[in-house]
């Protein structure tokens, strides 16, 4: 096990009800307010209402700024920057999914910094200051309402890329599986392949000696698996959805990552897949994944056959250690047909002309991702290709 350090201070409030209470959480960070959220299923289903009688009940002002699409974009974020400033705002308030989320946390970087919000992410600096963010979540599958992550596309470069700092953990998020009840069923299914995935870039590690989190990594994609069908089969079964919903949080948050070496690889790859065609990012794992795992499996069949016994209940044939990963891999491509993802870019008719452009995106910062197996451009390709 790998040193660490694990402080994630973000005050988790769950269960039924609890976006009713947003305004008490809220005035203990700020006067006046972002309100941050998507497109009209906020209005449409009551939920912005419900923040907003909220937010006055405690004295809370309070601007706003819809329209953040999926794979969420750098133009509207700049937007924010520009509002935030001009009015004043202490808090952003992020209603919806993991896209408004990575959304308000642009905005956040970008409050207090006097250059480009997008030096962040290209560059690697910094914040010395950022604005404090909250969260009422609509769609668990990003965990980012307790990470210190966020993604934001460029629409003008084509570009999508992740940044990371401790000081963009949410100050609380409410989670009320309720609110899931309206999703349809294929943002469901994104949402819990991105969960899963989240895991999967832990557990594809170097490190060994770490039993606890192996386990703890096992217990959240087994739980995930066990539960999506229940969900996608009722709306509102609130005890499928709930395990989800907390699912989602715990697969991001950190915990399942300390002391080990993560990856990251995947993802890399996917966010230009959906940067070129603009998919659901959680369609694009399910598409990478297996290609992913059909092209580095070789590096540690042990740490496969694991993931198949673990997570599908298969039998390890020790004297065949290939054929349980394979195996491993194909039931994991089963799982996500059942739920109605795509495994293949035909699935969704995307074709090989763009591979060329989204490897040379991938390695754009850096020659190498990955850590399980390091990856170059030409390795990208080929998963790219298996992925076709």
């Amino acid at each position: 096990m790998l040193n660490f350090e694990y402080d994630n201070k973000t005050k988790i409030i769950f269960g039924k009800g609890t976006e009713n209470e947003v305004g008490n959480y809220t005035k203990l960070y700020g006067k006046k307010v972002l309100l941050h959220y998507g497109r009209n299923s906020i209005k449409k289903y009551g939920l912005y209402d419900k923040v907003v009688a909220s937010l006055k009940a405690n004295n809370i002002d309070y601007v706003e700024l819809g329209g953040v699409q999926a794979n969420p974009r750098l133009k509207l974020a700049k937007a924010g920057i520009e509002l935030t400033k001009k009015e004043n705002v202490d808090f952003i308030l992020a209603v919806g999914g993991g896209s408004v989320i990575d959304s308000a946390k642009a905005i956040a970087l970008g409050h207090y910094y006097d250059g480009d919000v997008w030096d962040f992410y290209l560059k690697g600096i910094r914040p010395e200051k950022v604005l404090p963010v909250g969260v009422v979540l609509t769609i668990p599958a990003a965990g980012s309402e307790s990470s210190t992550a966020t993604v934001i596309s460029d629409e003008e470069t084509g570009l999508k890329r992740g940044y990371g700092d401790v000081s963009l953990r949410p100050k609380f998020a409410i989670l009320n599986p309720e609110l899931t009840y309206t999703l349809p069923n294929y943002q469901t299914s994104c949402g819990v392949v991105d969960i899963i995935g989240h895991v999967i870039e832990r557990y594809m590690t170097n490190t060994t000696d770490v039993e606890l989190t192996d386990r703890l990594c096992e217990s959240v994609i087994t739980t995930v698996i066990n539960n999506a069908p229940k969900a996608l089969n009722d709306n509102t079964d609130y005890a499928s959805r709930a395990e989800i919903m907390w699912a989602g949080a715990l697969a991001h948050n950190g915990l399942v990552g300390t002391g080990r070496e993560e990856d990251w690889a995947s993802h890399g790859m996917e966010h230009q897949l959906s940067a070129v065609y603009d998919i659901a990012h959680g369609a694009g794992l399910a598409i990478m994944y297996p290609a992913w795992m059909k092209f580095v499996y070789k590096h540690d069949l042990n740490r496969f056959a694991l993931f198949a016994n673990k997570i599908f209940g298969l039998e390890i044939n020790n004297s065949n250690l290939e054929e349980t990963a394979l195996k491993g891999i194909a039931k994991l491509e089963e799982f996500y047909k059942s739920i109605d993802m795509p495994i293949r870019m035909s699935d969704i008719n995307i074709t090989d002309e763009n591979i060329n452009i989204m490897a040379e995106k991938a390695t754009h910062t850096s020659d190498i991702i990955g850590s399980f197996v390091k990856l170059n451009k030409q390795d990208i390709i080929n998963i790219y290709k298996l992925a076709l």
